[in-house]
């Protein structure tokens, strides 16, 4: 059978074709292949990169950030002059240069129950490089829902996870997970922290799960969960099983369509309405300068605190504030604040439940 590979492709790929796992036909598979990057950033970066030098033929990236200066420590993507553009314009450009002659597919919108459906009908599996658990059971339920295989990856301070759920094959995300944990008690990675090179590492674990269930070889993380610890460079291992009772990929499924995944992590909504809370740093001065005298209440962790903090702020970190609260004075506006605007939303939302002004 006469080869569909150009003479550029030939040599761009010598080093997959001489391997008899890849060779030709494998090399073809990934020339017809699609995959869906969720997220350009930490994980994204690496998992894109990689796909796109192997020669994955159409790679999709959904993305809707702009590139930050906080972004660089582990966003390989992006350097010091993009800081400030749409991400998916840059990172489109650099997987074009990584490698021409592939089909880069940029979405520049944020996958939600509305568009999850569209925006994967278009591909044969789906790289997980989010950050947050509406967007994870999310993935996850679109992928049960038609079938395809979600190559999962997480990471937060040292640690980090993958998996391939794929709930046709064996058990899916809500398998492991049934239900979100509470708001708030888990940090996200703009809280906690991240090594930077980590998401490297399991992104590039991404990137070969990917590239092993395009090739259809070796033994896939379907059914199993690996966890690295960094700090002591050691993985685990954990066997899962699908979930008699999952809502979506058991034999009887209650889930059939796609839900309100903000609501269902516990996620409210009307605590993020601009004109309701939201309050400029702007705003806040020309009111200083008029004279009234909030109360700047800081919701970080201490380690934050003692990086940068408001003059005249007081700490009361988030998990502390529903034993602490009644240290403030009911009678005295209070200012909230964190780093990403998520803390501070849910403290404000606690504190006028409360009784606070």
């Amino acid at each position: 059978m006469e080869s569909t590979l150009s003479r550029d492709e030939i040599r761009r790929y010598s080093r997959h074709l001489v391997m008899p796992e890849v060779g030709r036909e494998g090399q073809e598979r990934l020339q017809t292949a699609r995959a869906l990057v969720i997220g350009a950033g930490g994980l994204g970066s690496p998992v894109a990169m990689y796909l796109a030098a192997a020669g994955v033929g159409k790679l999709g990236v959904v993305e809707f950030d702009r590139v930050e200066e906080s972004n660089l420590q582990r966003q390989v993507l992006f350097g010091q002059s993009d800081i400030g553009l749409p991400k998916i314009e840059v990172a489109s450009e650099r997987l074009r240069q990584i490698n021409p002659l592939i089909e880069i597919s940029s979405h520049a919108t944020k996958i939600d129950a509305a568009n999850a459906m569209d925006l994967v009908a278009g591909y044969d599996l789906v790289i997980d490089g989010s950050d947050n658990f509406p967007t994870r059971y999310l993935i996850n339920d679109v992928c049960v829902l038609t079938g395809k295989p979600d190559v999962y990856g997480s990471i937060f301070r040292f640690e980090g996870q993958i998996s391939v759920f794929w709930g046709a094959r064996g058990p899916c995300y809500r398998c492991l997970f049934p239900e979100p944990p509470p708001p708030g008690l888990v940090p996200s990675c703009a809280e906690g922290g991240v090594l930077g090179v980590l998401p490297g590492i399991i992104g590039s674990l991404q990137a070969n799960e990917a590239i092993k269930l395009i090739l259809g070889i070796g033994e896939t993380l379907v059914g199993r969960l690996l966890i690295l610890d960094a700090l002591s460079l050691r993985f685990r291992e954990m066997r899962l099983k699908k979930s008699p009772d999952c809502p979506i990929c058991s034999a009887a499924p209650k889930l059939t369509e796609l839900i309100d995944y903000e609501a269902f992590c516990g996620i409210d909504q009307t605590a993020s309405e601009p004109d309701e809370i939201n309050i400029s740093v702007t705003q806040l001065r020309r009111r200083q300068e008029q004279g009234h005298r909030p109360l700047l209440l800081d919701v970080r962790t201490p380690r934050e605190w003692q990086i940068c903090r408001l003059d005249g702020a007081k700490l009361l970190p988030l998990n502390e504030l529903t034993a602490r609260w009644q240290e403030l004075d009911p009678e005295q506006e209070v200012i909230v604040y964190c780093h990403h605007g998520h803390r501070s939303a849910r403290a404000v939302d606690f504190l006028r439940r409360a009784g606070l002004p």
